[in-house]
């Protein structure tokens, strides 16, 4: 085992090896790729996850109310509500949390958690607000729910250091550039000029086209 290997401990380096079928400089470039690949979503996972946020708060504390999370209509998901909670009990504070201090501390899941079909009528009443097809036209829950599912699990691994190269990347990109172009265009542009995904997909180790 060598250094670097013995520093990723033997039992996550194995993985890459299995996948290399025991060529350790191939395992080395595969988990390379894999660590490189991660750090050039997080600029498209950070877009998308501010921008959904704010457009979730931004619509239902006009439809609402600013303290919105608080109305029991719009809580509609068990786990959503336990989030909820968590949230407000490690900000600490013994008052009750001001909207910019709770939204930014709220999870991914539960924003996506929006998009589940228990909130079909809200999203028909008052969601769909958050996001227009560059055309204008109106979309769908479902529209959401079917990209944010893959780009969730992806996120969770990256935070988790976990292998994705086995994910189809370049698609799991572009659904999260459509979704942030919905939310909003301008967020969008600025994503495509300051994202590096492209250009270290280009130079991927070519072992990742013959993972299983």
């Amino acid at each position: 085992m060598t250094v670097f290997e013995h520093a990723l401990s033997a039992e996550r380096f194995s993985r890459f090896l299995n996948w290399t079928g025991g060529d350790r400089d191939a395992a080395i470039a595969l988990y390379t790729s894999n660590v490189l690949l991660s750090e050039t979503l997080h600029v498209p996972l950070h877009i998308l996850e501010v921008t959904l946020r704010n457009r979730i708060h931004m619509i239902l504390a006009q439809e609402i109310s600013p303290c919105w999370f608080d109305d029991e209509r719009v809580q509609r998901n068990r786990k959503q509500m336990n989030m909820l909670a968590k949230a407000k009990q490690e900000l600490g504070s013994p008052e009750p949390p001001a909207p910019a201090s709770l939204i930014p501390a709220l999870t991914f899941g539960y924003w996506t958690a929006f998009f589940g079909p228990e909130y079909e009528d809200l999203w028909r009443a008052s969601l769909h607000r958050i996001a227009r097809t560059a055309g204008g036209r109106r979309l769908g829950r479902k529209q959401f729910s079917s990209r944010l599912g893959p780009i969730r699990k992806i996120r969770n691994r990256i935070a988790h250091y976990e292998p994705i190269i086995h994910s189809n990347l370049p698609q799991a990109y572009a659904d999260m550039l459509q979704l942030i172009e919905w939310l909003s265009p301008s967020a969008a542009l600025w994503c495509r000029d300051n994202s590096r995904f492209d250009a270290v997909w280009a130079m991927r180790s070519p072992e990742i086209a013959a993972l299983p």
